[in-house]
């Protein structure tokens, strides 16, 4: 599945599109600036949550509750110094919970990441458009 995002407005559709289709460890690529985090909101917002979502870059992960009471856990791996960082949190357990878990620069920590994890590959492209790639 390949979405083009052709301006912030546009986001909402395209996150309700995708959200349908996300499950367990969902690892979101992209350059610095790609809008990961943006997306992230805007998946949120499609699961009906009133949860501000921010970049969990020095807490590593943020806790979400969408409209339904379900359980999305968010983290940010950019600033992590190792795997066993990664493990001290619990990162594993939080990817055996069932839950929706959203995982940025998840490159970093890419021997952790279970084998069925889904792939968003989210690129920038020259005219300010975004592809966002299911893989």
């Amino acid at each position: 599945m390949k979405l083009v995002v052709n301006s912030l407005g546009d986001l909402d559709r395209a996150a309700a599109e995708l959200l349908s289709h996300l499950h367990g460890v969902v690892a979101l690529h992209g350059a610095m600036g790609a809008g990961k985090t943006t997306l992230v909101a805007a998946l949120m917002r499609a699961a009906g949550s009133a949860d501000a979502v921010s970049s969990p870059t020095f807490a590593l992960v943020n806790e979400y509750l969408t409209g339904a009471g379900e359980t999305v856990y968010h983290f940010d791996f950019y600033r992590i110094e190792s795997l066993a960082e990664a493990l001290d949190i619990g990162c594993d357990e939080y990817f055996d919970s069932g839950a929706l878990c959203l995982v940025e620069w998840p490159e970093r920590i890419a021997p952790l990441l279970p084998a069925d994890a889904l792939h968003l590959v989210i690129s920038a492209q020259p005219d300010g458009t975004r592809v966002v790639e299911v893989r």
